[in-house]
């Protein structure tokens, strides 16, 4: 016997919420383990400081540890390698930054794509460059450095954190721009070439503001220069490269968590809304203004974009510099 109309649609709606809980009793939860954020470079630097201002937070909110993983090497590559490969369950992260986007102009055989191998969560934060030299360094200028630069080829040194790090382009750009020649040198880190910095064994360099700036309020470091298109609210004395007569150098270090592709978009979802939330938060703004980073916060789609212009931005600058990895 038919049921009338309005039975049939009102039993075609009740077996169509029936199965949709149905496969979402069936569906897995998450998380349902340990999360892991992976650091693809050493304790300490700022990759791995904001790594863990966000762990801390986002194990409170999802209610499961979060723990902070250090892969540092190959530029920052192999932590990459080793989220792209993760099982793509949601508990595996990246927390890339802008040096992912050098690295396939720079390293021929990449074994991931960073475009097509990750799925985008967030960028947490902007930092901006900064130039750097020992307080005891008889360099008081950028326009120092440079004449130095020209008259002595390579008798200046900086350090980068890696070939193919954001440091690294700073450093080729710089010679670019003023005619200067310093010699490169590559580095698994912050930690390990700020000691260097200090010690005098080179004499300048382009880190991230955060791990220098202890040292600059300190007096044992000289900020000459930020990279960026503006001043840094960090270091609101210190001029631009720009402003120092550096044309064009508008570089700033950015950092994101990213998790392998194949995540489930609601994992996505999830995690984006968490880390939007918490970056958002006054509590955490308050710290990172701190050490000098811009909270950021934006979409999935967002990032994407941003890591698409990027890598295209940088293929051109190694192109044009001739960028080998020395």
């Amino acid at each position: 016997m038919a049921l009338p109309r309005s039975q049939g649609l009102l039993a075609a709606a009740l077996c169509g919420f029936a199965q949709l809980a149905s496969a979402q009793a069936q569906a897995p939860a998450w998380p349902t383990k340990t999360l892991t954020i992976v650091v693809p470079f050493p304790a300490g630097g700022t990759t791995d400081v904001l790594a863990r201002a966000v762990s801390t937070k986002l194990a409170t909110a999802l209610g499961k540890p979060v723990i902070v993983d250090n892969k540092p090497g190959a530029g920052a590559t192999l932590g990459a390698l080793l989220v792209a490969k993760a099982p793509a369950d949601g508990h595996t992260l990246l927390m890339g930054a802008v040096h992912h986007t050098v690295a396939p102009s720079v390293y021929k055989n990449l074994q991931y794509s960073f475009e097509k191998d990750f799925a985008p969560i967030s960028t947490v934060a902007l930092v901006p460059n900064v130039l750097v030299v020992s307080a005891k360094a008889p360099y008081g200028s950028v326009k120092d450095l440079i004449a130095t630069g020209k008259a002595a080829p390579e008798k200046l040194s900086y350090g980068s954190n890696g070939n193919g790090t954001a440091q690294h382009m700073i450093g080729t750009q710089f010679q670019m721009e003023t005619g200067a020649k310093v010699l490169h040198v590559a580095y698994k880190g912050s930690a390990p070439l700020t000691t260097d910095l200090l010690g005098g064994q080179i004499d300048m360099s382009f880190d991230t503001i955060t791990p220098v700036l202890p040292f600059i309020k300190d007096g044992k470091l000289k900020a000459l220069a930020v990279t960026t298109a503006k001043r840094s609210s960090a270091l609101p004395n210190v001029p631009t490269l720009q402003e120092m007569g550096v044309p064009h150098i508008a570089i700033g270090t950015w950092f994101g968590l990213l998790a392998p592709a194949a995540t489930p978009k609601g994992v996505v979802a999830q995690l984006n809304a968490e880390v939007v939330r918490i970056v958002h938060s006054p509590e955490f703004k308050k710290q990172m203004l701190d050490i000098g980073a811009e909270p950021i916060g934006n979409r999935p789609e967002e990032m994407a974009a941003q890591i698409k212009e990027e890598t295209e931005k940088f293929a051109h600058l190694v192109k044009v510099g001739k960028v080998t990895l020395d």
